[in-house]
Formats: structure tokens, C-alpha cells, sequence
């Protein structure tokens, strides 16, 4: 692990999209924890890892099965959030 997560929470929906659709929330938490950012560009993978040095905020992005999936971890470090875009 790279940073520290803080609080782990999800989103309603997340949660029960995950649930219907098989999809395992743990497995893209320890993808985001491990500097793995999933589909995101260069340029936000660029800050990601800038983020994770100076203790900015760290997004991470994964497409399964067409539904995009947000895990984002605060500047503080307090929370991780799992959602899905349609969330944010």
C-alpha cells in the first residue's frame, strides 16, 4: 500500500451495482492503494503520483463492464470513496 486510505466508505448505488453485477469493491480498493489508477490518462496518472508524494488527493478510475467506477482518497488521507461516476 502506498497511502493510507482512512476510512473506507461506498456509495448506495456503487454497492448495489457491485453486488448485481459480481463486480469485487476490495479488489479495485487495493488496485487504488497499490498506484494502480485504472483507466485514467497520462496526464491523472501523472498527479495521481505527485498526489501520493505530497499528500494531495488520489483518483482512481476502472471501467467493468461498461459502468465506471471512482475510488477516491481525500488530500487528509480520512476517507476513501467508492462510487460510481453517476455519483459524483
Amino acid at each position: 500500500m502506498l497511502f493510507s486510505l482512512g476510512q473506507v466508505v461506498v456509495t448506495r448505488n456503487c454497492l448495489s451495482y457491485a453486488q448485481e453485477n459480481e463486480v469485487n469493491l476490495t479488489e479495485l480498493v487495493e488496485r487504488h492503494a497499490n498506484g494502480d489508477d485504472g483507466d485514467l490518462c497520462k496526464a491523472d496518472q501523472a498527479l495521481n503520483n505527485l498526489a501520493i508524494q505530497t499528500e494531495g488527493r488520489v483518483f482512481s478510475c476502472y471501467i467493468i463492464n461498461s459502468a465506471k467506477f471512482y475510488v477516491i482518497t481525500e488530500w487528509d488521507r480520512s476517507y476513501t470513496t467508492l462510487m460510481l461516476a453517476e455519483d459524483y
